[in-house]
């Protein structure tokens, strides 16, 4: 069983906007939402940190994430970047915690991240090691100015996506158009200064290629399948995975069943009649692979629990353990062990050692 890192977890809007203790049994945590009608994902989590441990996902890059948004906009969020830098705030108070209750270890550091990687290789008793963290920003709009995002990074904070769904204050996300904007230029400026990595994901195709003429720091993209199996913004097209592969980053490959099987309809599809399986996964992953021409530049970033669950993603995942499956679907595939390693973990271990700090 590889050694995995997951790219994106929203582990701390799980715990403090779902209210959810991570530390829980899956089975415990989904019986106590039962009946629950609040959100659409009640009682079908996939992520605690016993299922991580279980998927042998010892590493992983977790969120801070809260939207501003104008009052007549239909998207969630906080009228103020105020408001949503003190929801940030709260999330990496949740991380500390968790911290201090011995099921995290934050990874600021090249040497963190060795030390954290031989702990795992050492010890194997895995219900006792902590999950390593890598912590991300997912869209840009809680850094209330420019000199917050020093501030964020003094607290740990290793890489920033400028936008996710809609416009942003710095960038425009998901089903919106346009470049950066003059804050989303500086933005990037400021993060190139400090040596961060920047996220593609989520940027739409006018802001992804503007990035991609402006930074010359780390790029990832978390989790992001291909526009070939799924023609909608979201995902990336191949001229995108093109230059993204140019630029020595690495995509982790998402479970969300809308970003896997086209004309997804929320709340009415359902993976079984869609047949949306671990497969997919591997399409996505296989057409990355042949793009590059290589299997360094893909890896997992599953995004589950990301305000959905089982009833929107592959039929044959259970619980976030089950993404060892895609390994065993690939070597059928024709993929090697020491490709499987890469897909599964070294990609972005290589990724981390580069562009984290000493």
């Amino acid at each position: 069983m590889p050694f995995v890192v997951d790219a994106h977890l929203d582990l701390s809007m799980n715990a403090m906007e779902w209210n959810r203790d991570l530390r829980l049994p899956i089975q415990e945590l989904n019986r106590r939402e039962q009946g629950m009608e609040d959100k659409p994902d009640r009682a079908k989590a996939t992520v605690t940190f016993e299922e991580l441990r279980k998927g042998n996902i010892g590493i992983v890059v977790a969120t801070q994430i809260a939207r501003f948004v104008r009052p007549d906009s239909t998207l969630p969020g906080w009228y103020s970047a105020e408001q949503a830098w003190a929801q940030t705030q709260g999330q990496l108070a949740w991380y500390k915690t968790m911290e201090a209750d011995g099921h995290m270890k934050m990874i600021k550091t090249k040497s963190d991240l060795e030390q954290h990687r031989a702990v795992w290789s050492k010890v194997t008793d895995h219900s006792i090691k902590p999950i390593g963290y890598l912590l991300s920003l997912e869209g840009a709009d809680s850094l209330v100015d420019i000199s917050h995002v020093e501030v964020a990074y003094n607290y740990g904070l290793r890489a920033i996506g400028p936008a996710h769904y809609g416009p942003g204050r710095y960038a425009n996300g998901t089903d919106s158009s346009g470049k950066l904007n003059a804050q989303g230029v500086q933005l990037l400026q400021e993060m190139e200064r400090l040596g961060m990595i920047l996220d593609a994901t989520h940027l739409n195709d006018d802001a992804f290629w503007d990035a991609m003429g402006r930074y010359n720091g780390a790029i990832w993209a978390s989790h992001n399948n291909c526009r070939k199996f799924v023609d909608h913004n979201r995902q990336f097209s191949d001229e995108m995975i093109k230059i993204l592969v140019e630029k020595g980053a690495v995509i982790g490959v998402a479970l969300d069943a809308w970003m896997m099987v086209p004309n997804w309809v929320r709340g009415i599809s359902d993976p079984k009649s869609t047949n949306c399986s671990m497969e997919i996964m591997a399409d996505n992953i296989d057409h990355i692979c042949q793009l590059a021409g290589n299997v360094n530049h893909v890896g997992v970033g599953s995004d589950l629990d990301g305000a959905f669950g089982r009833e929107q993603c592959p039929y044959d995942l259970e619980t976030i353990a089950d993404i060892q499956k895609v390994f065993g679907i690939l070597k059928r595939r024709g993929y090697g062990n020491a490709d499987l390693e890469k897909i599964a973990s070294q990609n972005w271990l290589n990724f981390m050692r580069d562009a984290l700090p000493e």
